[in-house]
């Protein structure tokens, strides 16, 4: 099964270039399934076809879906919403708003994410090709897991134990009805099935991300911010594609200043993202819409490369040993010195990098060492552990 996610800044023709792959391999001979999780569907005007919430069959080998993401949610937080609802009436707040409250910001984008992971175990498909919402959505739903894997290792337990202590008397005192075990176990199920879906998300031999962009300022440097947080949480990124490329004959009269632009931003491009490959794609003299069309699309982007091929290998964590002792090397491109922080707890590593924090379970190899120092070389984050603090047990 392989996974190909792609992702970029709003406008920049994500879902062509996602659509596009998806025709070329199922002309392949590929059963392939395109699935758009962006709530503001495109994907069904770029086929030329109607799809809907399941995957419907396009043509040989194809199919595509746009996920509902309120058929998500009332699937999988369901439960958690009809005791939340309970306690709204009971509190007799009635107003129409109290609905949206049930439902914590992002979630139902997450939701439809949860399709990929029944889709990857399924079986029915050999390709995933997936047209995630813009960018910034994207990045911040894929960095959930972490947070709710950690609440469910750390916390819930507990509260669990709790609640089943407290909730006979909380109903005779208070008349309050605390959350029975139905409602436990789907926020357990929700919390796990994240954790798998990240798990197929982060393995590098089944999901790669791709980046789409146009070669323009703020498109290229949300791209680069967009790079900076897929290596810090791990997630294999093999390709770039610059989409909407003036051609050369483009630069006379009133394009001569676009495509100069062009140009020059293609270079920083280039300068900024190798060794990943760079994939262009033309500003195409007609509408890109309809299998034909996205089929020459995708001949023109790929040649005579197999789309579904993982375009690049690059590891963004290493562990090495040197004369002094344990490193650990963390790839984190494009961000100043000062805008990153260390702070050790345990056998967890926070690392801070501007405006976004990953949490860093210590491998095996670096349990019970402390962090000694730190440097920033060449958009590597170097981590220096000193040796092994034994344990009173561990002496004996």
């Amino acid at each position: 099964m392989r996974i190909i996610i792609y992702t970029g800044k709003g406008g920049v023709g994500k879902t062509s270039i996602a659509a596009a792959t998806a025709v070329k391999l199922a002309r392949q001979g590929k059963r392939t399934l395109i699935l758009s999780t962006d709530a503001a569907h495109s994907l069904a005007d770029s086929l030329d076809v109607s799809i809907g919430p399941d995957p419907v069959q396009i043509s040989e080998n194809l199919w595509g879906q746009e996920v509902s993401s309120l058929r998500e949610t009332e699937r999988n937080w369901g439960a958690v919403q009809s005791y939340l609802t309970k306690m709204l009436d009971k509190a007799q707040l009635t107003d129409i708003t109290t609905e949206e409250m049930l439902v914590f910001p992002g979630m139902e984008e997450l939701f439809s994410l949860l399709q990929m992971k029944e889709h990857a175990q399924s079986g029915k498909y050999d390709v995933l090709v997936v047209d995630c919402a813009p960018t910034g959505e994207t990045l911040r739903l894929l960095s959930y897991p972490n947070v709710l894997n950690w609440w469910l290792e750390k916390i819930f337990p507990n509260e669990r134990k709790l609640i089943k202590l407290v909730r006979p008397v909380a109903k005779l005192v208070n008349r309050i009805d605390l959350p029975s075990d139905e409602v436990l176990d789907s926020i357990e199920f929700l919390a796990r099935g994240l954790e798998e879906m990240q798990r197929i998300v982060l393995d590098p031999e089944i999901t790669s991300i791709r980046i789409v962009l146009n070669p323009e300022k703020m498109v290229l440097s949300e791209s680069k911010r967009s790079f900076t947080y897929l290596n810090l949480f791990g997630f294999n990124t093999d390709a770039i594609i610059v989409n909407r490329v003036l051609p050369d004959e483009a630069g006379e009269g009133f394009f001569a200043h676009w495509r100069a632009l062009q140009k020059q931003y293609e270079e920083e491009i280039v300068s900024n993202f190798q060794p990943l490959p760079i994939l262009r794609a033309p500003m195409m003299p007609t509408e890109v819409i309809g299998l034909a069309a996205l089929e020459e699309l995708a001949d023109i982007v790929y040649g005579t490369q197999d789309p579904s091929a993982i375009l690049y290998r690059g590891r963004t964590e290493i562990i090495r040993e040197d004369d002094e002792g344990m490193l650990l090397e963390l790839m984190i491109p494009f961000v100043n010195k000062e805008e990153l922080d260390l702070v050790q707890t345990g056998d967890e590593l926070t690392v801070n990098a501007g405006s976004y924090k990953r949490k860093v379970i210590l491998p095996r190899p670096l349990m019970g060492r402390q962090v000694e120092g730190a440097r920033y070389n060449e958009n590597r984050l170097i981590i220096r552990f000193g040796k092994r603090i034994m344990t009173e047990e561990g002496k004996g």
